[in-house]
């Protein structure tokens, strides 16, 4: 079987993207049931120099759906513009997502495989990989980093989750019925 960048990407992020919607309606039963705030959550980071939970929504979005966008082209260039604020705002930033990632197709993101990808930040080009790897080796593991970050602070807040909270249907939103 020939390598299917489509295949390696867009059935895992899915997948994960899939389950942050669940790990939201647990952390907003937690702060009803136990008489804490939102901002107790939304505010919330694992480390001082780390960001707060609500960025790292805006990541999962920012490497997966805004990739595949950003891709097309020959630069990607991280948009920390619009962080959200609320749990509805993480939600619909996640649907976002989501919608994106579905109309994706096959040919369009197997057709980014070899075009040379331009890192810039502040104007500046900090390196430059086949889209492949920079599909493979930079957007995916940071979305994993910044779902599984989520997920962590949300744990560490108390939040009663499971490892299969985090992990959504592993047969991918693609086969559920």
């Amino acid at each position: 079987m020939a390598f299917d960048l489509y295949a390696a990407f867009v059935p895992t992020t899915r997948q994960l993207l899939g389950a942050l919607p669940g790990v939201i309606a647990k952390a907003e039963e937690f702060v009803a049931e136990n008489h804490c705030s939102d901002a107790e959550l939304i505010e919330a980071r694992l480390a001082d120099d780390m960001w707060p939970l609500p960025w790292h929504v805006r990541s999962c979005w920012m490497h997966s759906a805004y990739a595949l966008d950003q891709l097309a082209g020959t630069e990607f260039t991280p948009d920390f513009t619009s962080i959200p604020d609320s749990w509805d705002a993480m939600l619909a930033m996640i649907a976002e997502a989501e919608d994106r990632l579905a109309d994706a197709t096959p040919e369009a993101v197997n057709s980014i495989a070899e075009r040379k990808i331009d890192f810039v930040l502040g104007g500046e080009t900090r390196f430059t990989l086949p889209g492949e790897r920079f599909l493979l080796g930079f957007n995916l593991p940071n979305f994993q980093f910044h779902a599984t970050t989520f997920y962590d602070i949300l744990r560490m807040k108390g939040v009663p989750l499971s490892k299969r909270d985090y992990m959504g249907n592993p047969a991918g939103p693609m086969f559920q019925s």
